[in-house]
Order: C-alpha cells, then sequence, then structure tokens
C-alpha cells in the first residue's frame, strides 16, 4: 500500500466506523488492504484538480483485472469530457451536479455487443445471446470491474461515488454517449479529490448478524438488529447534514411507490429496445 495508507484507521476505529460500537464483529487478520476497504467512503464534493497523467488507465487497468465470468469481459466503459453531455447525464440522474463537477465521469457498460460483432465475423449464431442470464453476466461483470476502479481510485487517495440514477433513462444515456445495440450504461460513477471543506464520514452498515448466515438462512433477531440500525444511521445522517430518517423509513421510500423509481420502472421495455431480448 502507498503512503495514503500512513492515515488509515486501525482496526478497531475501522470497525467501529463501519458497524457502530454496539456491533462491533469479532477482530480477525488485519492488513492495510482490508484497511483501506473498510475506510470506503462516498464524496458528492470535489475539487477540480485535474488527475495525474495515465490515472484513468490505471483504473481500466484495476478493473480489467478483476474477474469476468469465462473471460467474457462483457463490460465497456466510457469516459464523458463534454460539459454538456455532462450536463445532460447530471439531469438524468435527477440534478446531481457532481456529474458536471467531478475531474473524471465515467458511464460503465453492460456490453454484450463486442460477442455479437465476434458473431457476425465468424459467421455464426449466438443462441444464449436474447436471455436474462446473458445480461445478468453483463452487469456484473460490469459492477466486479468498477469496484475494482474505486478501490484502486481509494489506494490513490482519491475518492468516488457510483451513481446508478443513470438508469431513469437508460435509452436517453445511450442515445448521448452512441451506444451500440446490446450495450447500456447501468451507472456512473464520478472520480476525483474530495473537497475537504465538505467532510465525508464512513457510512455504518447492517450489523453482520443481518446479512451473515451459518449452514441455512435464519432471519433471527432482525427486528431488533434493524432497530438499532436505524439509531445508528439515524445519527450519521444527522451528523452529515443529510435528511434526518432511519434506514427503515429509506428503505419503504425508496420502494414503496413507482414513482420513487423515477422512470426505471420501465426498464425492462427500455433494456429490449437497446438490443437485450432478456428471454
Amino acid at each position: 500500500m502507498d503512503a495514503h495508507s500512513a492515515g488509515r484507521p486501525s482496526q478497531a476505529d475501522a470497525l467501529a466506523a463501519r458497524y457502530g460500537r454496539a456491533a462491533i464483529p469479532a477482530a480477525g487478520p488485519w492488513n492495510d488492504t482490508l484497511a483501506l476497504l473498510l475506510d470506503h467512503k462516498s464524496t458528492r464534493a470535489f475539487l477540480p484538480t485535474a488527475l495525474p497523467t495515465g490515472t484513468l488507465e490505471t483504473l481500466i487497468a484495476a478493473a480489467q483485472s478483476a474477474p469476468t465470468s469465462s473471460n467474457l469481459q462483457t463490460w465497456s466503459v466510457v469516459t464523458v469530457t463534454d460539459p454538456a453531455v455532462r450536463a445532460k447525464l447530471a439531469a438524468i440522474a435527477g440534478g446531481q451536479k457532481h456529474i458536471e463537477q467531478c475531474p473524471l465521469f465515467l458511464v460503465w457498460l453492460a456490453d454484450v455487443s463486442r460477442l455479437g460483432r465476434i458473431a457476425d465475423a465468424e459467421a455464426r449464431t449466438l443462441e444464449g445471446m436474447p436471455y436474462l442470464e446473458t445480461f445478468l453476466v453483463a452487469s456484473i461483470d460490469a459492477a466486479l470491474a468498477a469496484q475494482n476502479a474505486v478501490v484502486a481510485a481509494e489506494s490513490l487517495g482519491l475518492l468516488t461515488v457510483y451513481i446508478g440514477a443513470l438508469r431513469n433513462d437508460v435509452e436517453e444515456v445511450a442515445r448521448l454517449l452512441d451506444l451500440p445495440p446490446g450495450a447500456v450504461g447501468v451507472f456512473g460513477m464520478c472520480v476525483g479529490y474530495a473537497d475537504p471543506a465538505v467532510p465525508t464520514e464512513v457510512k455504518p452498515r447492517l450489523p453482520q448478524a443481518a446479512v451473515l448466515h451459518h449452514g441455512t438462512y435464519r432471519i433471527g433477531d432482525e427486528t431488533a438488529q434493524r432497530a438499532a440500525y436505524d439509531v445508528e444511521l439515524g445519527a450519521f445522517s444527522k451528523r452529515n447534514e443529510m435528511q434526518a430518517d432511519t434506514w427503515t423509513e429509506r428503505v419503504l421510500a425508496r420502494i414503496a411507490t413507482l414513482r420513487a423509481l423515477r422512470g426505471r420502472d420501465l426498464l425492462k421495455a427500455k433494456l429490449r429496445a437497446l438490443g437485450f431480448p432478456l428471454k
């Protein structure tokens, strides 16, 4: 790990930040890589500082080092530099201005178009192309690659934030980026140096007991675990001047109505229009 590791928290502090002091799991092995991962945080305030030459290519090298199903490599990424295009993408994402402000903005694609071009060049039919499984593979490939890039960015002292709201209008994103049939933007990503005037903090997660099951799935004390987490996340929100609500309230607000999906309830039809039949 490079010099940026010097500012990483201790194991005890990292676990406390991630889970809250009332839900710290048993401590295990520890190293700089684990410290980096547990210290992950998103930012929505970036300095205009340009990234060092070669940073983009380094992040993509890290992304291409992620696992990929059957080595199909069914993902691509578009870097967007045109301010006008960025402004339109920000509008699609509900006015997220950091899309316009960050020094590097990436759109990660589930991309089976490359496979289609191989089939055309080799005069072959790919019977598995139209199926949901192929789209799922491509989406997972893109997510794995992107997360590798996030870890690489954080190791270089950069911060990021994912932009899932590009799925509000995948057809317009495809038009803006001139995507071929069989390629769709599954999420965006802002990358850059965090503005120190806007503090960032590790966001607490559910206690491990809520997500870790041994042998079989057991609901157990989920209600009590959720109540405790509501308190923890509510305090985080208040400290960071976000909407002061609980995790339970966020879940209900995000999923309870079709309106909250912001057009993503039409995603299946739009994916089909973009060349993903989803049989």
